[in-house]
């Protein structure tokens, strides 16, 4: 090689790398992409002038690839970065995911909870129906009588005839009210002696009559067989028993044994 092409080789090489001191000062840091793109130009005109200085084409050929896996690999890094799940997001999911999990949960809970409310309104429900039935259930004003009389007879004893059925027992014999009510009269009544009426929840009206006794007062609460008297032969009588009459909506008697046939009860 003479003198003057070894001085204008070395001059080209220092300026080439001149030349590329120059670029990376002047590249931001973290502009990696730059950087590598630059010094692959670089190295693609170092190559193009290393070929010209009487260098095989090849070489220029493998310098060149070589800067191209470096831009190979500055453009697949971001890529794969780009392609990775970024932590925040990655916990943004996992809070999403906690948040649907709760939700089912919650709602389960609801279900679960209007499922019992349910079932105890349905208990609650069917213990009303018992009781009511159980409050319009009617029992025997006495435990042991006689039937000395009956609906509709005729007799001196009466002006017209009998309204009611009489249950003959011995004096002081506990008289009980026949189905849950209200007491809504307790004291004497002429012929019918000392009288109690109960008011039941349909509004029929029992009365009970010629007790030589009172047991129970006005207003006070009553369940079948509650005390409200004893047997006597007070008023219009010819002996000690028990009058009872029934009046449907507190209306006209009607026979009492029908009625308590009707609830599954003969006197």
């Amino acid at each position: 090689m003479s003198r003057h092409k070894a001085t204008s080789t070395a001059v080209r090489s220092g300026t080439h790398r001149a030349e590329r001191r120059s670029l990376r000062k002047s590249v931001a840091p973290g502009s990696a992409l730059r950087v590598v793109t630059g010094t692959a130009v670089v190295g693609v005109a170092l190559a193009g002038g290393l070929a010209s200085a009487n260098q095989p084409t090849h070489s220029a050929v493998a310098v060149a690839g070589s800067t191209s896996g470096l831009l190979d690999a500055a453009v697949q890094g971001p890529a794969e970065v780009a392609s990775s799940v970024d932590p925040r997001q990655r916990q943004s999911i996992s809070r999403s995911a906690s948040r649907n999990q709760l939700q089912v949960a919650a709602e389960g809970r609801l279900l679960r909870d209007r499922r019992d409310a349910l079932a105890r309104l349905d208990v609650l429900a069917t213990r009303h129906e018992d009781d009511h039935e159980a409050r319009q259930q009617w029992v025997r004003p006495l435990t042991s009588y006689r039937v000395t009389a009956t609906f509709g007879q005729s007799s001196y004893l009466w002006s017209t005839v009998h309204t009611g059925i009489d249950l003959a027992a011995p004096t002081g014999t506990s008289v009980g009210a026949v189905g849950a009510g209200v007491v809504i009269s307790a004291s004497y009544d002429g012929s019918y002696g000392n009288k109690v009426v109960v008011r039941h929840d349909d509004g029929t009206e029992t009365w009970y009559a010629h007790m030589n006794t009172i047991e129970s007062q006005v207003g006070q609460a009553v369940e079948a067989g509650t005390l409200i008297g004893t047997v006597g032969s007070t008023g219009n009588v010819t002996g000690p028993h028990l009058h009872l009459e029934v009046r449907p909506g507190g209306g006209e008697p009607v026979d009492p044994g029908a009625a308590f046939m009707t609830r599954g009860l003969p006197l």
